[in-house]
């Protein structure tokens, strides 16, 4: 295993652990409050991360067909799904025996995984009203990735006519119409989470 390999993991425990801190504060209403998300809750979102350490190639299976062939739908409504089995204490607790997992869903990397975290988490914090602080080495891979990556964000394609570039690293990307931002700003818009009309 390589050294950012280590480096990525590292990151990914940093940030399931200090998301398990902030939902262990959460008043037991603040669970059933929307995210970024549209259509999730807070809990919908925490019952996605700890699935994402549980797939299976027969789960998916099964899953998918009960979806109708429509990933987007057969993500969120697993993740509901257990989100409305578990109570709140229980899904913490997943969330917690999560902390050191390596496990990556078939056709995925740990920077996927990172990545996941990184956004997920501010899905979470933002319309509560919480800070959550994206670590900026972290926010680099995740936006690189991103960005690279084609489905299901689509960045390059979304952002066409747009120049990138982030105002805190030396990452750019894109021609056009210039934005700026944060590494971590940026990672929220070509994951669609914000517009690049504000």
């Amino acid at each position: 295993m390589t050294d950012e390999t280590e480096t990525i993991w590292g990151a990914v425990a940093h940030e399931r652990a200090t998301l398990v801190d902030l939902l262990r504060e959460l008043p037991e209403q603040d669970w059933e409050h929307a995210s970024l998300c549209e259509g999730w809750r807070v809990r919908d979102v925490v019952a996605h991360l700890v699935l994402a350490t549980r797939v299976t190639v027969g789960a998916l299976l099964v899953n998918l067909v009960r979806a109708r062939g429509n990933v987007d739908r057969l993500i969120h409504d697993t993740a509901v799904r257990h989100a409305d089995r578990k109570p709140t204490a229980a899904l913490l607790a997943e969330l917690r025996a999560t902390v050191d997992s390596r496990v990556i869903p078939i056709g995925t990397t740990p920077t996927d995984r990172l990545m996941d975290l990184l956004v997920h988490g501010q899905d979470i914090a933002v319309p509560l009203g919480i800070e959550r602080v994206m670590p900026t080495t972290a926010a680099l891979l995740s936006l690189e990735r991103v960005w690279t990556m084609g489905a299901p964000f689509h960045a390059r394609r979304r952002l066409s006519g747009y120049a990138l570039s982030a105002t805190d690293t030396d990452w750019s990307a894109g021609s056009g119409t210039p934005i700026t931002g944060t590494t971590a700003e940026l990672l929220m818009l070509v994951t669609g989470r914000t517009s690049p009309d504000g």
